[in-house]
């Protein structure tokens, strides 16, 4: 460690905050899959760190990890404690005011960088296995490092991060060759809403297709059926701005859509197709409840 005393402690850990803060907020980023909330973390970090003080610091950038990891536990396990609350008052806004945010470009950016689905099946992790899976796989910091930070053994983190990565990767319902094909036309979905391609969008749905909408996808307060593939297809291109937050991901078991909102999952969409690989019907899941209901997994590349 660099010498300082006095009045230079505070500007050599100044320095060395500014140093590893693009590191420290990419840290905070995939544990709290939010940019204002990654912000807030790295923030509360520095103010931590300044009053611990510069004294007996061999590894910065290892005890800066240490002091945002732990800011970022105890907001995730504040999270925790509030999606225990009473659904009445998540599901009383519509999904659609998802579209609203601070600065959708910067979260869409991050997002994409890191990928959408992943940061939506972080969000489905215990606190504790989120941050031993984003520590250790993601930017390699030891067991040894990570238990004490847990208040858990090198071993016990070790155990969180490998349950963490089998809920990751997840489990396909159907065969490699099915899920393949099932992945193909959700993409080519997702692509035409994006577009806006009214006949590309024809010719992936059944024409007597159905679209089921839960209550909270919005914006009626009611569920919502559609029928035929021409409706299904102008209600896709009314989701166009959703469509840009929104990526494959496993859902139960089969290639279905995420859309997201400060890496949390707001609406889920489910396919069901024929032999042919054409869809026949969908589900829009947007209630609290039904989300959590829901196994969502990484689709391998």
């Amino acid at each position: 460690m660099q010498e300082c005393d006095g009045v230079d402690d505070l500007g050599w850990l100044t320095a060395r905050f500014a140093e590893n803060r693009a590191q420290l907020h990419a840290v905070a980023y995939r544990m709290l899959g939010s940019a204002t909330e990654a912000d807030d973390a790295v923030q509360d970090a520095w103010l931590r760190a300044e009053q611990a003080g510069a004294a007996g610091i061999e590894n910065p950038a290892a005890w800066l990890t240490t002091i945002v990891s732990r800011v970022c536990l105890n907001m995730l396990r504040s999270r925790e404690r509030r999606r225990e609350d009473p659904l009445e008052a998540v599901a009383a806004t519509p999904a659609a005011a998802a579209e609203d945010g601070g600065d959708p470009e910067r979260e869409a950016l991050l997002a994409d960088s890191v990928g959408l689905a992943l940061l939506v099946v972080l969000d489905t992790l215990a606190p504790a296995e989120r941050v031993a899976f984003v520590l250790h796989d993601m930017f390699a910091v030891p067991f040894d490092e990570v238990g004490p930070l847990l208040d858990r053994s090198p071993a016990a983190a070790r155990q969180l991060a490998s349950r963490a990565r089998r809920r990751v990767r997840g489990e396909p319902a159907v065969p490699g060759e099915d899920l393949a094909r099932q992945r193909r036309v959700v993409e080519a979905y997702l692509a035409a809403a994006r577009q806006g391609d009214f006949d590309a969008l024809l010719t992936l749905l059944d024409p007597e297709v159905v679209l089921r909408a839960d209550a909270a996808v919005g914006p009626t307060p009611a569920p919502v059926s559609l029928r035929g593939a021409a409706t299904v297809a102008r209600g896709a291109f009314a989701s166009a701005v959703r469509a840009q937050s929104t990526a494959a991901a496993l859902v139960d078991g089969t290639a279905g859509l995420v859309m997201a909102r400060d890496g949390r999952a707001a609406v889920v969409l489910a396919f069901t197709l024929d032999a042919q690989g054409v869809i026949t019907a969908i589900d829009v899941i947007a209630e609290p409840a039904r989300l959590r209901a829901l196994d969502l997994a990484v689709l391998d590349a």
